[in-house]
């Protein structure tokens, strides 16, 4: 089996989860990406997310949020994506950059809308009471 190693940073607010659409997709996903040679988990993120998002994330606050793994969106059946994500503030103004097209707070109810991984994710915050 394949996996896609990715890294994701997991924001709540007000009980709803930010999430951004790339341009020409029609799902939702977790800000972050995958990390580049040699890059350690936290370098690979917070450059992903200064990328997409402008906005810097806070290298004391950044702590291990969990690993999900799902069926990769968009790939034949068979290749899994593995998603390390992590909590932490940040500094700035979230605004789409890059490849980001769209930047939406999402709820449980918008479950249907994002990649199998980022459900398994919505699951497991709805039921610690953490997503409205």
């Amino acid at each position: 089996m394949k996996t896609i190693d990715k890294l994701a940073w997991i924001e709540i607010k007000d009980g709803q989860i930010l999430s951004t659409r790339s341009k020409g997709r029609t799902k939702y996903y977790f800000p972050g990406g995958k990390r580049e040679a040699e890059e350690s988990d936290f370098a690979a993120l917070s450059r992903e997310i200064a990328e997409e998002l402008t906005v810097q994330l806070v290298p004391e606050t950044v702590n291990y949020f969990g690993t999900f793994r799902a069926q990769a969106d968009q790939h034949p059946e068979g290749v899994e994506v593995k998603m390390t994500c992590y909590t932490g503030h940040y500094t700035g103004t979230i605004q789409a950059a890059s490849e980001i097209e769209e930047v939406v707070w999402l709820t449980y109810a918008d479950r249907e809308k994002v990649s199998a991984v980022d459900q398994i994710i919505f699951d497991w915050l709805n039921a610690e009471g953490l997503l409205n």
